[in-house]
């Protein structure tokens, strides 16, 4: 089967060694994406609704630069450092999955990377 790795430009991707997605087959497999800016930087310090929106942007982006799209998602996995605020995490991602329902996980993690990242969304996609 041919491999397909989708960078996106990311300084994490060189330093890590890993692909935003990597698509083997119908299978696309998006890592965890954090919510950065263009630039670099964090999109949405302290607002979680935005840092959300951000992370499944870029996740989009990545399932179509593999050849998918967002219909194909069949699971996400959100990972938040403070679960309380989740309500703004999920209406984010209703916004992009509210017709879609994929298999999905909340979660709270002690930290992430970079500590004013608030969530870090992992993505799963079988196309048709």
């Amino acid at each position: 089967m041919n491999r397909k790795n989708v960078l996106s430009g990311s300084k994490f991707e060189e330093l890590i060694g890993f692909s935003r997605a990597v698509r083997i087959g119908n299978i696309i497999a998006i890592s965890g994406t954090a919510p950065i800016n263009k630039d670099g930087k964090t999109e949405g310090i302290d607002n979680l609704y935005i840092q959300t929106t951000r992370c499944l942007t870029i996740i989009k982006k990545a399932i179509e630069d593999a050849g998918g799209n967002i219909n194909n998602t069949i699971r996400t996995r959100v990972f938040l450092t403070n679960i309380s605020d989740w309500e703004n995490a999920a209406r984010a991602h209703g916004d992009f999955f509210k017709d879609i329902k994929p298999a999905s996980t909340f979660v709270e993690c002690s930290g992430l990377i970079n500590e004013e990242w608030l969530v870090e969304i992992e993505a799963d996609c079988v196309v048709d």
